[in-house]
């Protein structure tokens, strides 16, 4: 297959509209507010739950799967920056096919993912209001998400940039403060010698990994804004930089959450932020922390449903649905796009409504497996990718995956192996699902128009 130029993936330019207006922090700290968020700051309850405080091989396990996806997918942004990335590599190194699910499965993700993060955002709300209804604050928070979401990309950028910094900033001071408290014995360690480390057995870590995964979940997103970024070096510098942001926050995060609570305390009711920092004695930790997570739930709700709209854009651009959701509005925002994405916000008050004790599982569940699929085209794309493309190809790009396409192969199995854990877990509903909703994606290619467009 010929290797078409960075810059110019499709003759048609699949992108022309976009604007180049984000620079590698922003993209970087986009990111990290689409990861940062439910899956860390609430699910980490049940991973912690079904793992005790060996919950911390399982994200250093799930940490280096996804750091497979960063280093595979930032190589290939920085080749081919598109709005449409995996489904994008898809087409150019796997198949239509493979672009299309690719595209769709991550996109139903996104939505259900906008649906947990506002469903954690009204159980928040909660604990300052708790006779106002949570469909007050889900209906609330997604018009605010809308609103914020139509800026310019520029602007939206920006706002992201320091939303996510605050949340980055806050979860360090806990994991600093947090640790000292343990260290100097203000609180028991839930990690010396005469605790028991693995309470439910070894094979549970395995069990708690998929949890993992999905709170690294967002690691994509950059490789999602670089057809926004100003340049490929700016790719290839966020990735490197959102990663490392990801590994300190996450790993010193459930190190400290292990350590700081005995692990039959968590659970998905509240924050397990909120838990540890009362038994560890952090001062005025209750309003704080949960201003905190309010906060971090909001903001990747709002990254997802960036990148939710942009991957509906790209199927539009690529002829795989309506036109007109590929119309940009004078700030470059896909408008129609973005409001069609926005049915996370209905997905949260249903969820909240059919099942109030379960809604958040479900909802995180059901987003599992579409975030798999992406991960996984993208990791065989870039297989492919290493396969055909020329030393002189890589020679030039500005970051290369650590390993090449072995590394890919590493993570592709690492996450079947996740992906099969979760039949033993209350996230099992990711397997039920996965058959249902690839063979509607299937059927759904087959039947929809095809044009020749490369995006």
């Amino acid at each position: 297959m010929p290797e078409p130029p960075p810059a110019a993936i499709a003759p048609s330019d699949p992108e022309a509209g976009l604007h180049k207006q984000l620079s590698a922090g922003k993209i970087a700290m986009l990111a990290v507010g689409g990861s940062i968020g439910t899956g860390l700051l609430l699910g980490s309850a049940e991973a912690i739950h079904i793992a005790g405080p060996a919950v911390a091989l399982s994200f250093l396990l799930g940490g280096a799967i996804m750091w497979t996806v960063a280093m595979a997918m930032g190589e290939l942004a920085s080749a081919h920056p598109a709005a449409g990335s995996f489904g994008v590599y898809a087409d150019l190194y796997l198949n239509r096919w493979a672009g299309f699910v690719a595209r769709y499965g991550y996109w139903y993700a996104m939505v259900v993912a906008i649906g947990a993060e506002l469903l954690a955002s009204a159980t928040y709300m909660q604990h300052w209001f708790p006779r106002v209804p949570a469909l007050v604050w889900i209906a609330l928070f997604g018009a605010l998400l809308v609103g914020v979401n139509l800026m310019n990309v520029g602007r939206f950028g920006t706002f992201e940039y320091w939303f996510a910094m605050m949340k980055v900033a806050a979860i360090a001071a806990f994991i600093l403060a947090g640790a000292a408290l343990i260290f100097f014995g203000r609180a028991e360690s839930q990690l010396a010698p005469s605790a028991t480390f693995a309470p439910n057995g070894w094979t549970a870590i395995v069990m708690a990994m998929p949890i993992a995964i999905f709170t690294f979940g967002g690691v994509e997103m950059v490789a999602i804004s670089s057809g926004e970024a100003r340049s490929a070096k700016d790719v290839a510098r966020a990735t490197h930089l959102m990663f490392a942001v990801l590994a300190f926050v996450y790993i010193g995060s459930i190190l400290v959450l292990a350590a700081g609570a005995p692990w039959t305390l968590y659970n998905v009711k509240s924050s397990p932020f909120v838990t540890a920092a009362d038994r560890i004695g952090l001062p005025a930790a209750g309003a704080v922390l949960n201003l905190l997570v309010l906060a971090a739930a909001l903001s990747g709700a709002n990254a997802s449903l960036y990148a939710a709209a942009r991957m509906l854009f790209s199927l539009a651009r690529g002829g795989f649905a309506p036109a007109a959701l590929g119309r940009l509005t004078a700030a470059g925002s896909p408008r129609l796009a973005l409001l069609c994405s926005s049915g996370g916000i209905v997905v949260a008050m249903v969820a909240k409504r059919l099942a109030p004790e379960s809604a958040f599982l479900y909802a995180l569940g059901a987003a599992l497996f579409g975030g798999m699929l992406a991960w996984w085209i993208a990791l065989a794309a870039h297989i492919s990718f290493r396969r055909k493309a020329s030393k002189e190809l890589l020679a030039s790009l500005p970051m290369r995956a650590p390993g090449g396409a072995i590394t890919s192969v590493i993570g592709f199995a690492g996450m079947a192996v996740a992906f099969l854990a979760t039949w033993h877990t209350s996230l099992r509903i990711t397997v039920v699902y996965a058959p249902i909703l690839l063979a509607a994606l299937t059927v759904a290619y087959f039947l929809a128009p095809k044009k020749s467009v490369g995006a």
